[in-house]
């Protein structure tokens, strides 16, 4: 007899629905799984055999042929398990098929029968959400989102039960408000901060703009202070933002706490001896989003980008742009969102003092450490700052009121107001003919920008993501008009050309 059950599977963060056809035969007993299935697919045969006896039922012992279509789509993990016995179980008479006529099922078997929670639940819900749909009683708070008619079941047993009417479905909590992530804690305040006025406006500008944004300093001078400090000026995610934020986590196996979705812009900063695959995604078989995807939406701080490999930070240019990474494998491939705010914070050189006279570095040395940096991915930060150890004086004397991230906040949203009435979500994101439009220059700032680029100080991109930063310092002002001279020379300011010795401007 032959048994169709509809489910899905996980490619990147997207959804993939498929067909679970089952057919028991007579014939020496067996138990195939077909349809390109990698190897923990291929175990569901002897995890769905223990879970269908333990959990009451005959496993009959037949030609059990298994097929996952569309067959040209590679299917990994536990996720298909739940319809692979429902299958067996209708194709061997044990369930009514028209119990599972219409209805989509996730979930993995344990050997006793219980159903466990998997990875991408929120992402395959969406995919199926077009009909009766049951999860994982561990996925079902997270689903709700998406799906908010899902049904969750715990174990085999129950949910044969639940399906029959001889049971009640399990009750599901409403989600409960998110907590902290692992790893993740409350962004400490910018009203801490004292004795950095450059740097304060770097982390406002940076912010306000979604602009990339490079800290330079020796050691203790106040660089990792400042961007640990960065989220806490960024407005709370909208509903959109928050569902793309879920969906990777989901994918990634990392849920966001409680089941609800986040509100907050989520902060990545991994150590400088994470992969390549760590950094932009992928994998062999299963490809899993990387730690630009999970800081889309919100802000990627690598600290001692200095130590990163040369080649790890040059695999950033290019989702720095499309705000998009293509991973690409020979079986499978997949588009992982990476529009991230890009902060690095670095020394100098590797004592930490140059161009100090503390400095123990050679030339060869200062050289080599820079050229970890390549032009193309130092031209993509629009913020480029040097800072200096602050003055003692200001360390140790009375504190002084200074503003607080709630109060930059409020500057910071009004200026991400104005960009979104341009179209875009962030003035960094103005291109072309967007840009010529709301950032105009007068006559006289055109000459400066042509004598940099004519000079060599700026990039033709260099000089476009400068008038962007100009615009943005307009919008924290409340001021509109052309851009002068004196907004880009400000802007200017915040981009040294000279950042790091060893590297010409």
């Amino acid at each position: 007899m032959l048994a169709n059950v509809t489910s899905a599977v996980l490619i990147g963060i997207d959804g993939h629905r498929v067909d679970v056809e089952v057919h028991v035969a007579s014939g020496l007993p067996s138990f195939t799984v077909v349809g390109l299935p990698d190897a923990s697919c291929r175990e569901a045969r002897d995890r769905v055999r223990a879970a269908v006896v333990t959990s009451g039922f005959s496993f009959p012992p037949s030609r059990i042929t298994v097929n996952l279509a569309p067959t040209d789509l590679r299917k990994s993990g536990p996720v298909l398990d739940v319809a692979v016995a429902l299958g067996v179980l209708a194709a061997s008479e044990q369930v009514e098929p028209g119990l599972l006529d219409r209805a989509a099922f996730l979930g993995e078997l344990g050997l006793d029968g219980r159903i466990q929670p998997v990875r991408g639940a929120l992402p395959l819900a969406e995919v199926l959400a077009d009909g009766p749909l049951v999860v994982p009683s561990g996925n079902a708070a997270e689903v709700r989102a998406v799906a908010p008619g899902a049904r969750a079941a715990r174990s085999l047993r129950g949910l044969v039960e639940s399906l029959r009417g001889d049971a009640p479905w399990p009750d599901v909590d409403d989600p409960a408000p998110p907590r902290p992530l692992d790893g993740d804690r409350a962004s400490p305040d910018l009203s801490e901060v004292r004795g950095h006025p450059l740097g304060r406006l770097a982390v406002e500008v940076a912010a306000a703009g979604g602009h990339h944004t490079l800290l330079v300093g020796p050691p203790g001078a106040g660089k990792t202070m400042l961007a640990e400090r960065l989220p806490s000026l960024l407005p709370d995610l909208d509903r959109s933002e928050s569902l793309a934020v879920a969906r990777v986590l989901s994918a990634a196996g990392r849920s966001a706490g409680g089941g609800g979705l986040p509100q907050r812009p989520p902060f990545r900063s991994p150590h400088h001896t994470a992969s390549v695959v760590a950094l932009v995604g992928g994998g062999s078989q299963q490809l899993r989003p990387g730690e630009i995807s999970l800081a889309s939406s919100g802000v990627l701080f690598l600290d001692e980008l200095g130590e990163f490999p040369a080649a790890h930070l040059d695999a950033l240019r290019q989702p720095l742009e499309s705000g998009t990474v293509d991973v690409v494998r020979a079986a499978v491939s997949a588009r992982l969102p990476a529009r991230f705010l890009l902060v690095g914070a670095t020394n100098p050189c590797p004592c930490g003092w140059a161009p100090d006279l503390r400095c123990r570095c050679s030339p060869a040395q200062l050289s080599r450490y820079a050229r970890r940096l390549s032009g193309p991915l130092l031209d993509r930060f629009d913020l480029r700052i040097h800072l200096d150890p602050p003055d003692p004086s200001a360390l140790f004397a009375p504190r002084e009121r200074t503003e607080s991230s709630v109060e930059v906040r409020r500057r910071v949203a009004g200026a991400r107001a104005l960009a979104r009435e341009r179209g875009v979500s962030t003035n960094r994101s103005l291109r072309g003919a967007a840009l010529e439009l709301h950032a105009p220059l007068e006559a006289s700032a055109v000459d400066l920008l042509r004598a940099r680029v004519e000079q060599g100080v700026l990039t033709v991109r260099g000089a476009s993501r400068l008038r962007a930063v100009a615009l943005t310092l307009l919008d924290l002002e409340g001021r509109r008009g052309p851009l002068g001279v004196d907004d880009v020379l400000l802007a200017e300011c915040l981009r040294s050309h000279d950042v790091l010795p060893g590297v010409p401007g």
